[in-house]
């Protein structure tokens, strides 16, 4: 019985990573590298991230002030790093336009140093290895390759399908590492170094899946998240984190109805949002969440809008998942407080789905756990396959004999 069912295993791992092998190759090689994105662009383009010290910060109002002034727009973000000698990151937006400028100024004087107006080439290479990893370069061909359906939404298919069979070849892998007889379970730990290379392929092969095995299914289960609209809807109703969406008005009247009361709306001045101290605004956060860690505030741009800010961990270890305030900006109440660490498990689990793909769970450790596993998973399809043309030679030579 065990022996057929092995067979049947073996023969859905074989086939499902010869069917996504070269594939797998380009995603977990770009995944490898990507782990780091945020670490690479940062030492790349260093001048804009980072500054002498200079004595203390200038004010945030302060500094706000001068970039309206000299932008001719308004502030409706800023992010603030625990780490001393950052620079500040404002979001600005100009009249009439949609999307906001981001500024990287010097807190000591208020210069500014950059924007992300334009891509550096450390952004731009960043750029391409996301798009290998996530859509295959397709995005980036101009010529349809299907009429029913765009490029992007093909190469984010196809990568969800070969993540699919990967998943496939992990839980099948688990089977198959168990030896045949249990007395030899400890050559599944170790590799045969003064072995021929054939069993040193072998070795690696099994081995180096086996301890990255943790590691490995979660990148597998978590990577269709990204691919598939049902699996993120799936994901998101297991953890107890999905929010149905919104539902639009119904029937000609219903939506004649909303153009007019948005035209009406239009016509008339719209109040702005009160000005909010941001050094007052940090303070208020830093007092509530009393922990180092990065701060990034969205501002409202209307009248009845609300202060949204996040606060996220620091330090080798830490935990990922932000703290988030919901604030009034008239009087600087917090109307919501959400503490990461309060949710329930599965909530907690549901909302790291990006962080657990990415290693990024517990900080730099996983970082670099998830980047020696990411390497190891672009390995597996070529061991995997000199393992099955080897065994496909030898019976070959067998049925010749």
């Amino acid at each position: 019985m065990w022996p057929s069912f092995r067979k049947f295993l073996n023969d859905i791992h074989l086939y499902a990573g010869l069917t996504c092998g070269l594939i797998v190759i380009a995603v977990c090689l770009s995944g490898t590298i990507y782990v780091y994105n945020t670490e690479i662009r940062e030492y790349f383009d260093s001048d804009r991230f980072f500054v002498n010290q200079q004595g203390s910060p200038l004010a945030l109002e302060e500094l706000r002030s001068d970039l309206e002034l000299a932008y001719k727009g308004k502030v409706v973000g800023v992010n603030v790093f625990a780490q001393e000698g950052r620079t500040y990151q404002f979001a600005l937006k100009k009249p009439g336009e949609e999307s906001s400028l981001t500024l990287f100024v010097d807190p000591y004087t208020g210069k500014v140093l950059a924007d992300n107006s334009s891509k550096t080439s450390s952004e731009q290479w960043m750029g391409y290895l996301f798009s290998l990893h996530r859509w295959l370069l397709l995005d980036k061909v101009e010529t349809p390759i299907l009429d029913s359906m765009s490029n992007q939404d093909l190469g984010r298919l196809i990568n969800g399908i070969a993540t699919s069979l990967f998943l496939v070849g992990v839980l099948t892998g688990i089977f198959l590492w168990f030896p045949k007889k249990a007395k030899n379970w400890k050559q599944g730990l170790n590799v045969k170094w003064s072995g021929n290379w054939k069993r040193i392929n072998h070795d690696l092969h099994n081995t180096l899946a086996f301890y990255s095995l943790i590691a490995l299914f979660i990148m597998a289960v978590t990577g269709p998240f990204w691919s598939f609209g049902w699996y993120k809807v799936g994901w998101q109703k297991t953890w107890d984190t999905y929010q149905a969406p919104k539902e639009e008005p119904k029937g000609n009247a219903a939506a004649n109805s909303a153009l007019e009361t948005e035209a009406v709306q239009d016509s008339l001045p719209q109040p702005a949002a009160p000005v909010v101290s941001l050094d007052d605004l940090l303070a208020l956060v830093n007092q509530k969440l009393p922990y180092a860690g990065n701060v990034r505030v969205t501002l409202p741009e209307e009248a009845d809008g609300e202060i949204g800010v996040s606060k996220s961990r620091v330090g080798f270890f830490a935990r990922a998942g932000a703290d988030q305030l919901k604030i009034t900006p008239a009087t600087l109440e917090i109307k919501e407080i959400t503490l990461f660490g309060d949710l329930p498990i599965r909530q907690q689990i549901g909302k790291s789905v990006k962080s657990l793909h990415t290693g990024e769970i517990f900080g730099q450790l996983t970082k670099f756990l998830w980047a020696v596993a990411c390497a190891i998973a672009t390995s597996l399809p070529i061991t995997g396959t000199l393992i099955w043309w080897n065994k496909r030679k030898k019976s070959k030579a067998k049925n010749e004999d």
